[in-house]
């Protein structure tokens, strides 16, 4: 049955049909054929209702809705002159303020796509005018975007979360940690980048502008101390987190910065309406397939055949970052999560694996595969906005893949990179 669900799937995918369709159709397949026929369908349809149904997914569309408001007002760019003003004046300072920003737009918005807009557009023109090339910058800009997905708040935690019953507050703190560091090794590479193509520097800033421009982003850099100060001293939960982030964005743009009017409320509710019916459509869809594959004992099948499970701990690590890897560089990360997890999970669960652990380097996986040809979503995100040719998007993401990758490793190698934190605050 494997073998036909894969066909399946890939044949309707190769087709163009949108990820749902080759998921549902697979998993009404997969039922037909294991109770031959449809006569017990409302199992399947309460098994994709389950899917939805847990209240930590409530954050999803807040989150969401929060990104929206904050990428159409005047937050990012805030977030942008502040980080400019301290480092835009060093080698590589301008690369280094892109990556800086994209991090702390990941943390107020949780949104690679989001980041991409917000922070990319005003910056990809001031790079290519200081000499940096377009490859580079591209590149830059959707691998730094993605630190979004380990950086709180991250939708592609809540969505491992609530699938491996895994605690999101653990998560999006264990997040952190692998979120700085790579931001550190961007850095390095951006210096390095900056040197060897002798890029000048940008004027340097005076106390007085740097003291005005902490002013102005003081307000948009108190999402992540709600977010994390909130969810770490006990004070509300992520999904209250979620609720409070998109009050604190309504007041921010619409009454202290006075960037958005009322009509916008109708097209920001419409954009996140939009996109939160997809992302739980895909959630209900991966839920029922999950169901069959587990159902028909599937992932115990291809483990066994693969030899995973003798593998141990640090060989199940690997072979969960390679699949994570090569799935998202072709599939929807949400999916990827969905379909993928539960496969691994009898492997995690017999080495004693942290789950946490485990999400956290997921996460990364999904990371690296949203900015990987050929299919990684972030590479489309960048084409359409900057209105660049594919092969220029991809050229510059070789250097920042390897990068990600061997963040991951030393992950594997030193757990602890994620794990301080959330020992910290939850041990």
């Amino acid at each position: 049955m494997a073998t036909l669900l894969l066909v399946i799937m890939i044949v309707l995918l190769l087709l163009g049909f949108p990820m749902m369709i080759p998921l549902l159709t697979a998993a009404l397949v997969g039922f037909y054929e294991m109770f031959n026929g449809f006569g017990q369908m409302t199992t399947l349809i309460q098994q994709m209702m389950g899917g939805i149904r847990p209240a930590s997914l409530i954050a999803v569309p807040m989150f969401i809705l929060a990104a929206d408001i904050m990428t159409r007002g005047q937050s990012a760019d805030r977030l942008i002159a502040m980080v400019m003003s301290f480092i835009g004046h060093i080698k590589g300072g301008l690369a280094i303020s892109t990556a800086t920003s994209c991090t702390l737009f990941g943390a107020v918005s949780g949104s690679t796509q989001a980041t991409v807009v917000a922070i990319g557009s005003p910056l990809r023109p001031k790079m290519l005018k200081a000499g940096y090339s377009d490859s580079f910058t591209l590149a830059l800009i959707i691998n730094a975007s993605d630190i979004a997905f380990l950086i709180p708040p991250s939708i592609g935690m809540i969505i491992y979360g609530v699938i491996s019953e895994t605690s999101i507050a653990e998560l999006f703190i264990a997040g952190i940690g692998p979120g700085i560091m790579i931001l550190l090794m961007f850095s390095l590479y951006c210096l390095f980048y900056a040197y060897r193509n002798k890029v000048p520097t940008e004027d340097k800033a005076s106390w007085g502008e740097r003291l005005r421009s902490v002013r102005q982003a003081v307000w948009p850099l108190f999402f992540p101390v709600i977010i994390v100060g909130g969810i770490y001293g006990g004070i509300f939960s992520p999904t209250e987190a979620a609720a409070v982030c998109v009050l604190y964005a309504l007041l921010l743009e619409f009454v202290i910065f006075r960037s958005l009017k009322t009509i916008d409320i109708y097209r920001i509710a419409k954009s996140t309406g939009l996109i939160t019916a997809v992302v739980f459509i895909l959630v209900a869809a991966g839920n029922g397939f999950s169901y069959i594959i587990s159902f028909a004992q599937i992932p115990q099948t291809i483990l066994a055949a693969v030899g995973v499970n003798e593998a141990g701990p640090v060989g199940v690590l690997v072979a969960i970052c390679v699949a994570f890897f090569i799935a998202c560089m072709f599939v929807d990360p949400i999916v990827v999560i969905l379909v993928l997890t539960p496969i691994f999970a009898p492997a995690i669960q017999a080495t004693g694996l942290d789950p946490v652990l485990v999400g956290v380097l997921i996460t990364l996986q999904v990371a690296i595969g949203s900015a990987t040809p050929p299919f990684g979503c972030d590479i489309f995100t960048a084409i359409a906005i900057f209105k660049r040719p594919y092969w220029e998007v991809i050229r510059g993401t070789p250097p920042f893949i390897f990068i990600l990758i061997l963040a991951a490793a030393l992950l594997i190698a030193f757990p602890q990179i994620a794990l301080f934190l959330r020992d910290v605050a939850f041990r």
